[in-house]
């Protein structure tokens, strides 16, 4: 029979004295207490602001030139000089091209001539109506002297009626002679006509820019025989100053589009694709009459002044068209956290800890986004460390990088 050993006194106290020493060798060697808290996670935060926010509508347009111009000859012939380089900016009536004008200048001085001949004819005509008119008032002379002769019969009845067939056939020659002098002033408008359009088709050897603009690639050089209104324009003038921004919304926007601009002009911002900047601001001038019936959508229209250049066209823009503004709670976009049930934020509570807050966020405004429901004003959201926290957690706020 096996008995167990009783310790002396002095054995107990040394035992313990063993396990004391190794609890503090643990705990100078950082070994932290199985009870301890965990520590609190550094974050960033922000507060959960009310603000005045617009109320816009994004879509994605197309800059459009204002007017756009392909510059055609309207006589055959060729080309003799150029007046500007290509891509250069023109203002209205600038010479743009020269046409040989030695053929035209000769039809003109022809169509000249022709017209000095039938001015000539033209006097020549009235001088003769002058000249009948005079002998018909002779004849008419005549024959009341012969007549007042004849009654009293000092002569002879025959010479009185010779009187009046010359009295009647000067009378024709005068009609004759005025319907000369008009037909003679209709070949003088015809010969004026005639000088007015060689003059004209002289002046179109001379091709001026009807608007102002930037000019395209030139398609023709100095020396290239160019035909009368050919199907390919000489170069091309797009009007850019100002310029459209053509884009379009879904239909079911158009009733606010019409409220919003029966009450001002509505502002539209233009934007570099997936940039925040504003690059441009312009104001919605053209709203078409119809909604495109295979994309549901209505085509609207911006104005821009474009003094700067900075847009072009063809060029594709982030729009954003404002209707209005109102009161609304916003947040760092940053804040709003993708999750199961949908988007959240971490709230931070008055005892330094967290929980998970379900939103229902809008409008993206730039670096901020609208919460419209799920927040107050002045609750305090995390922005930065979401990766670390659960709902409970300890958190210590820390300033926020400077970049």
């Amino acid at each position: 029979m096996t008995t167990g050993r009783v310790l002396s006194p002095a054995a107990g106290w040394a035992l313990a004295a063993a396990l004391l020493l190794t609890g503090c060798s643990d705990s100078a060697a950082g070994k932290p207490a199985r009870n301890a808290a965990p520590p609190a996670v550094p974050v960033t935060a922000a507060d959960a602001v009310e603000k005045t926010v617009p109320i816009q509508l994004t879509a994605v347009g197309n800059a459009m030139a204002y007017t756009t111009v392909g510059i055609k000859s309207q006589v055959n012939g060729q080309i003799v000089q150029v007046h500007f380089k290509e891509g250069q900016d023109v203002r209205q009536n600038d010479l743009l091209f020269t046409i040989d004008p030695r053929p035209f200048e000769a039809a003109l001085r022809q169509a000249e001539a022709a017209l000095r001949q039938r001015q000539a004819e033209v006097q020549q005509a009235i001088a003769n109506v002058e000249r009948d008119t005079a002998q018909l008032a002779n004849a008419r002379v005549q024959e009341r002297r012969y007549k007042a002769l004849v009654e009293k019969e000092l002569v002879a009845r025959e010479q009185y009626d010779q009187l009046q067939t010359n009295l009647a056939a000067m009378e024709a020659t005068v009609q004759a002679d005025r319907a000369a002098v008009e037909n003679a002033k209709a070949s003088e408008r015809a010969a004026q006509a005639n000088v007015d359009n060689a003059r004209l088709q002289l002046g179109y050897t001379e091709i001026r820019a009807p608007i102002d603009g930037r000019t395209g690639n030139l398609l023709v050089q100095n020396g290239n025989v160019i035909k009368a209104n050919d199907d390919n324009p000489l170069v091309v003038i797009n009007q850019v100053h100002p310029i459209y921004v053509s884009f379009s919304v879904p239909e079911q926007y158009l009733a606010d589009i019409k409220k919003y601009r029966a009450r001002g002009p509505l502002r539209v911002e233009a934007r570099l694709p997936r940039q925040l900047e504003t690059i441009a601001t312009g104001e919605l001038t053209f709203v078409n009459n119809a909604v495109d019936q295979t994309t549901a959508t209505i085509q609207l229209k911006a104005t821009f002044s474009n003094t700067d250049n900075a847009l072009w066209p063809g060029q594709f823009l982030d729009v954003v068209l404002t209707f209005t503004s109102r009161t609304a709670i916003v947040v760092p976009s940053q804040a709003i956290q993708p999750g199961q049930q949908g988007p959240f934020v971490f709230v931070v509570k008055p005892d330094a800890t967290v929980e998970s807050r379900p939103v229902a966020p809008g409008t993206r405004l730039g670096a901020e986004t609208i919460i419209e429901q799920g927040l107050r004003a002045g609750e305090r959201v995390v922005t930065d460390g979401q990766l670390r926290l659960v709902p409970g957690a300890k958190v210590e706020i820390r300033p926020p990088k400077t970049s």
